[in-house]
């Protein structure tokens, strides 16, 4: 049976594009598997903690000699690796929060990265690879070539970087300019947003289509 992991962070809630289009993903994901199963993890709503110098040493303790929060520390890293292990699709939404991902989703990618978890702690290669990992990214100005702020996205270069250890590998659906709506400043900028939303919105819908031959 095939099985669904979607992952929300953005902290904006029914505002959210994001969040907006990875329903519409998973909507479309169900479509074309009415058997499936679907697992869901808000990292918006409820964050993972961020590693501190007593959790994030967890992983170089025997799991018999933790405290109590590297213990919890330990346990979270297992959930959230199994989570993934479960999937045969992971469903990511990726706003662009000050140029940079949430945090709340560097947080999740260094939980992740676990030696003897999910990467093998003798040879490197990561031990997620196989799944489909679709990430839907949300940008509220314009970042593509030719523009002032092109380059200035770092989330989406990033996430392949973070992720390579583990063998997942991303591919990406981007929404941008989510901002001209409500910004009078980027009303110009209305047209060339609802273009991208229509493409996004197009990919999404074609990506468990059934292919013609």
């Amino acid at each position: 049976m095939s099985h669904l992991l979607h992952i929300d962070s953005s902290i904006q809630g029914e505002k959210s594009v994001s969040r907006r289009l990875t329903a519409r993903a998973a909507d479309a994901w169900r479509t074309g598997h009415p058997d499936g199963t679907v697992a869901y993890r808000d990292l918006g709503a409820n964050p993972i903690p961020h590693l501190d110098p007593e959790t994030g040493l967890a992983v170089y303790v025997p799991p018999d000699e933790h405290t109590e929060r590297q213990a919890a520390s330990w346990a979270l890293r297992l959930e959230l690796a199994e989570e993934i292990k479960a999937a045969d699709v992971v469903l990511l939404g990726l706003p662009l929060y000050n140029f940079g991902p949430p945090s709340v989703v560097k947080s999740w990618v260094d939980h992740l990265i676990t030696p003897g978890v999910t990467v093998d702690a003798e040879t490197g290669q990561g031990l997620l690879g196989g799944r489909d990992l679709v990430v839907v990214a949300s940008r509220g100005g314009g970042y593509g070539p030719g523009t002032p702020r092109e380059g200035w996205d770092h989330a989406a270069p990033w996430l392949p970087h973070g992720l390579s250890l583990t063998g997942l590998e991303p591919r990406f659906i981007t929404a941008e300019l989510t901002l001209a709506p409500v910004n009078p400043a980027m009303s110009e900028l209305i047209p060339l947003f609802e273009e991208s939303l229509a493409a996004a919105e197009r990919e999404i819908d074609a990506l468990w289509s059934p292919v013609a031959v």
